[in-house]
């Protein structure tokens, strides 16, 4: 492996006596124990945090992300054992670490939280859960004084889904400004996917090790006239990560849903097993007649059995492909040159499942109305705290606020970032001590 991908931007870090552990592994011991990931316990997956103890969080999606992850990653050394010698190291700890941060930067109230965070910051850069993991692992996590968690640079490429900043990937048809947060129209609110102006420099740093045109290629936007720009490339690492996302949130997130009584059989017949047998695969039709039984059963070990037949359906059919060929690129890197993929008909019965949760789960008025609400909360708590941070703010969060202020960096960025952190039931709680003549002072030492 190139030594350029195990640097950390802080190369002089602390030493630990006799610490046998790869970098990866170092990687992911800081993850693991960093606020930031505990915090995703609760956070908002899909369904409402506290509204029971079955639904996945962001923590036990994370989780399970990475376990998928390192399937993934067996399936690949099993199928294509020479290139995947070059390209993967020989222990699970990477695709594991990149797997559990990859949610780390997600706001509270799920997708309601970056559209109300994206609506305050529209003039000062903007706000993207991806662009927040990748600038608190790079800077805000106090394992380091300004670094961040100091992950190394490979584990860094790993998590940038979209390695471009907002700047240049949003559509500057900004909609109106509403007459009143209550009439914020989420739809028209949705951020660009990709980083901040302001962590432009460690993103140089981190693919500091390309070429120009390897770094041109893989930052290469793909224009939309109505809508935002998109990346079209991600990391051999990233490709990994992002398979273990989609199936974690396609087939367990469906559990949820299933197991809880949100979704019934009828619709499942109608929208996912007619669908699947259009697909005409043979494993699909095979098990397509007894899977709506399987998950809609009452004797849980069958819907166990139903998930994770389809979990392992979709990891076994992953595949190594070379951009190179199939896309008509040119890399360099072998990092970028290659990514994991399914194939046409497994990614379709991905697509099924994710479009299934999508339609009656995410879009169900219960589960919207709450985005809704959360949506509401931190809007009026950025307003609230922008208006007098000094007065507002807590005293560390403000002395960031001061020090942006006199190095000409972006203030709002850091009610951003103080707001972002929070988990759902703390906004509330924070939310409630300021608007509400009943609510409780909240102790806010670790923010």
């Amino acid at each position: 492996m190139n030594e350029n991908w195990l640097q950390r931007r802080l190369s002089n870090g602390s030493s630990r006596q006799q610490d046998h552990r790869s970098p990866f592994q170092r990687d992911r011991a800081r993850i693991l124990h960093s606020a930031a990931f505990r915090r995703l316990q609760a956070k908002t997956q899909v369904m409402g945090i506290g509204q029971s103890d079955f639904y996945r969080t962001r923590l036990t999606h994370s989780l399970e992300a990475a376990q998928i992850g390192s399937g993934i990653t067996a399936q690949l050394r099993s199928k294509f054992p020479e290139q995947c010698s070059l390209l993967l190291p020989n222990e699970d700890s990477l695709i594991e670490a990149i797997c559990l941060a990859h949610d780390i930067g997600h706001p509270p109230f799920g997708h309601g939280g970056e559209v109300a965070l994206n609506y305050m910051m529209h003039n000062f850069g903007g706000f993207e859960g991806n662009g927040q993991t990748f600038r608190i692992v790079t800077k805000l996590e106090p394992y380091t004084e300004h670094f961040g968690m100091n992950l190394s640079r490979r584990t860094l490429l790993g998590l940038l889904k979209y390695p471009q900043i907002i700047d240049k990937l949003a559509n500057h048809q900004i909609p109106a400004t509403p007459v009143n947060f209550r009439q914020l129209k989420a739809s028209d609110w949705h951020p660009p996917k990709g980083l901040y102006i302001d962590d432009i420099e460690l993103l140089n740093w981190v693919l500091e090790p390309l070429s120009e045109d390897d770094k041109a290629q893989f930052q290469k936007i793909s224009v939309n006239a109505s809508k935002h720009h998109k990346t079209q490339f991600k990391s051999f690492d990233c490709s990994i990560m992002e398979l273990a996302d989609d199936i974690a949130y396609g087939i367990h997130d469906m559990e949820d849903a299933i197991v809880t009584g949100v979704v019934n059989k009828d619709s499942f017949v109608e929208h996912v097993i007619k669908p699947l047998e259009q697909l005409n695969d043979s494993w699909l039709n095979q098990i397509a007649s007894e899977l709506a039984d399987k998950l809609f059963s009452k004797q849980h070990h069958k819907q166990k059995d139903g998930i994770g037949s389809l979990v392992n359906y979709l990891i076994t059919a992953i595949e190594l492909i070379d951009l190179n060929k199939v896309k008509g690129t040119s890399f360099v890197e072998p990092l970028l040159r290659y990514n994991a993929a399914l194939p046409e008909t497994e990614a379709a019965a991905l697509a099924v499942f994710k479009d299934y949760v999508y339609q009656f789960v995410i879009k169900q008025t219960n589960i919207q109305r709450m985005e809704y609400k959360g949506q509401q909360i931190v809007m009026e708590l950025f307003e609230a705290f922008a208006s007098d941070p000094q007065r507002l703010l807590p005293d560390a969060t403000c002395q960031r606020w001061l020090d942006a202020c006199e190095n000409s960096q972006n203030p709002q960025r850091v009610i951003a970032d103080y707001l972002s952190g929070m988990t759902d039931e703390f906004a509330t709680k924070i939310y409630n001590s300021m608007f509400l003549a009943s609510g409780i002072n909240v102790n806010e030492d670790n923010y």
